[in-house]
């Protein structure tokens, strides 16, 4: 929902870009850190009323492909890649629960990069409630 302008950019343009939506209906990054810096006490982050993304290009003249099953990604986005006529919209939906990894935990250097699922609850940021 924070892409508006960018996809109106784009479609005006012409801009031969490829635009992924990875669609886990939840703000997936804030919902990784309360989960793992604050005991799973999610908070704002279930998106409930999210537009359906191919039909939001669509209003802008943007195509695009969708889907939900793992199997068909691969001939989705080469469907998408073999567009070249301005930009395509690729809308994946992804499972809710899914982390992205890597990432690097508040005020942490670069070394201390989390690159998969800690197996033990991470302690707060310093200065969080």
């Amino acid at each position: 929902q924070m892409t508006l302008f960018e996809l109106a950019t784009a479609a005006i343009h012409k801009l031969p870009i490829k635009i992924v939506v990875l669609n886990n209906h939840y703000l997936g990054m804030v919902r990784q850190w309360q989960e793992l810096f604050f005991e799973n006490r999610e908070s704002g982050v279930d998106l409930v009323g999210n537009p359906d993304f191919s039909k939001l290009a669509a209003a802008y003249g943007i195509p695009s492909v969708h889907f939900k099953r793992p199997v068909d990604c691969a001939r989705k986005i080469e469907e998408a890649l073999a567009y070249n006529d301005g930009p395509i919209l690729i809308h994946a939906e992804c499972v809710k629960t899914e982390n992205v990894f890597p990432m690097i935990p508040a005020g942490a250097a670069l070394e201390d990069m989390i690159t998969e699922p800690p197996k033990i609850q991470m302690a707060k940021p310093v200065g969080s409630t």
